[in-house]
Order: structure tokens, then sequence, then C-alpha cells
């Protein structure tokens, strides 16, 4: 097993690198970082010059890479274009509040996505699966941004008319000091539900749906038909046979689900109001500061490549043959 997780995690390094690169050229070819300042009638030929010298935009695109990859390992991606600020601190505060709602939001989706799979297919064409594939039709169909705002005026109007504070509609906490303890981790629950239920509502529809399917198509397979032959309790086929080769597919469903996630996670950050790393990266394309947002997709890459690599570590632990192959 542990030759397995090595081997794949050599393999992620050159597709970073790779990646890094791509991401560097295309943003830094996507328009002029300075239109902005060379427009200001104030800004004079050697102050310009001064600024183009200091973050090497006077130097080739492969150079500049070279600059970009030992400011990212080594002073945590740098500074910004304007202003000299570092961006890490930005970004991983930015990041700690996104993972904060994200990660529940994935975990809360596996949990009743896998369970209503699993008994749709235990319970094909009875009413509680025609209701199940009902309503994650209805999911698929929400779009995600919609439904954000229509659950702020959902709790506004409960707000308004029952005077009731269950959910907040934006921010991350109610004042500068939310308290601490008990108190902090309720307040930040009370602002983080609505987001959590935006994204769960499209994941759980999607991995019910291919938990369902998934588990049909190993229920109709030989080896269930051989096992049944062979006098096998149900449940052991079902958890062992069963259950456990139709999560295959759906690590997969996982892996590249998180990076759709991330995508998603701009529009509900912007009618939440939430600091998180999609709010950061509509900051960053607004102030035309190409830094942040290359570090924006190189974090968001190695995430990727990261939940794509606990996806191959989890295909050894479900089938042991994968490990050995």
């Amino acid at each position: 097993m542990l030759t397995f997780v090595v081997r794949r995690i050599l393999y992620s390094i050159p597709v970073l690198i790779t990646t890094s690169f791509l991401i560097f050229t295309f943003v830094s070819i996507t328009g002029d970082p300075l239109g902005r300042v060379r427009a200001n009638p104030n800004i004079t030929a050697e102050q310009l010059h001064s600024i183009e010298h200091s973050k090497n935009l006077d130097k080739p695109v492969i150079v500049r890479y070279g600059y970009w990859v030992h400011d990212a390992v080594t002073k945590q991606f740098g500074t910004t274009l304007f202003g000299n600020r570092p961006i890490w601190p930005e970004l991983r505060r930015a990041m700690g509040h996104t993972l904060q709602y994200l990660l529940t939001a994935i975990i809360l989706s596996v949990i009743v996505g896998v369970s209503i799979g699993v008994y749709s297919a235990l319970r094909q064409y009875s009413a509680f699966d025609y209701a199940a594939t009902t309503a994650t039709f209805v999911g698929f169909a929400i779009p995600t941004f919609w439904m954000a705002l229509m659950l702020q005026v959902i709790v506004v109007q409960v707000f308004l008319k029952w005077h009731v504070r269950i959910f907040y509609t934006s921010g991350l906490s109610s004042s500068v000091n939310a308290g601490h303890g008990f108190h902090f981790l309720l307040d930040r629950a009370q602002h983080l539900a609505l987001p959590v239920i935006v994204v769960s509502t499209l994941s759980i529809a999607n991995y019910s749906r291919f938990m369902r399917a998934a588990m049909l198509d190993v229920m109709n397979s030989d080896y269930v038909r051989t096992a049944r032959a062979k006098g096998l309790g149900e449940r052991r086929i079902l958890w062992r046979h069963i259950f456990r080769n139709a999560l295959i597919p759906l690590i997969t469903l996982l892996a590249i689900d998180f990076g759709t996630l991330f995508a998603g996670i701009i529009s509900i950050e912007i009618v939440f109001t939430l600091d998180g790393m999609g709010f950061y990266l509509v900051n960053s394309l607004g102030a035309s500061d190409p830094y942040p947002v290359m570090a924006w997709l190189m974090v968001v890459a190695t995430m990727v490549v990261t939940f794509n690599l606990l996806a191959d570590i989890m295909y050894g632990v479900v089938d042991p043959r994968i490990r050995y192959d």
C-alpha cells in the first residue's frame, strides 16, 4: 500500500508543475497588468519603469515564471502588484472560511446522497424511489444563485413575521467580536447554514442518482448472483460485494466534483457576502492584479490534485486489486 501511495504522489508532482506553468503563462498574456497605471497622467516614465522592474514585468515570460515560482515557494506567493500586500495571509483566511462550509456540505451530501441512493436501489420502483427521483430532478434544475436568493427571502420573511432569528442571510458573524467557544460556533453555524444547504442540494441530487445507478449495475453482476448461489447472507452480499464495489465510481465523482464546487461557490459567496475564496477571486479580478489570481488558481489546482490523489488512495482501500496493480 505504501508503494502505491508513493507512486501516486510522484505522479502528481509533474501535473502540478505543468499546471503552474500554464496558469502563469495564460494569466500573464491576458491583458496588461499595468494598464490602469499607464492611463494615469500623474505617473511618470521613471515610476512606471520602477514598478515594472520591481515586479520583473520587463523580463520574458519564462524568466518571470522562474521568479514567480521562487516567490511562491519561499515567500508564500509574494506580494500584490498594487500596494505590496502579502498574498498568502489573505488567501489563507479566505480559504479557511470557504472550507468551513464546503467540507461540511460535502460530508452532509455524501451521507444523505449515498443513503438515498442505496435505499432507492434496494426499493426500486417503490414510492420512495419515485419521490427521490423527482426530488433529485428538481435539485438538478434549480440554479444555485436563485436558490440562495430564495432562501434569503424566506429567512427574512420569517424574521419579519415571527421575529425569530435562526439563520443569517449574509456575512460570517453577527459582529466583529462574535465571542468564543460554543457561542462562536453557534454564531458561525447560523451564518453558514444557508450556504451549506445551497451547496448540498445539488450534490445530494448528484450523489443519490449516481449511487442508485451504481448499486443497480452491481446488483445485476454475475459475481453477485454467484455469491447468492453459494448461500451467502443478503446482508453480507449487500455490504461486502454490492455497496463496496458501487463506491468506486462514486469516489471518482467526488474527486471531480470538488473542482466543480469551487467554481460554483463564487456566485454563492457573492449572494451571501462571504469572505471566502470566491469573493477573494472576484475582488482580485476587479483590481486587475494578476498575482492574487495566480495564487488562487494554484491553490485550487493543488486542492483538485490532492483530492484526486485521495481518490486514488481510496480506490486501493475499497478494492485491494487496484493497489497491487
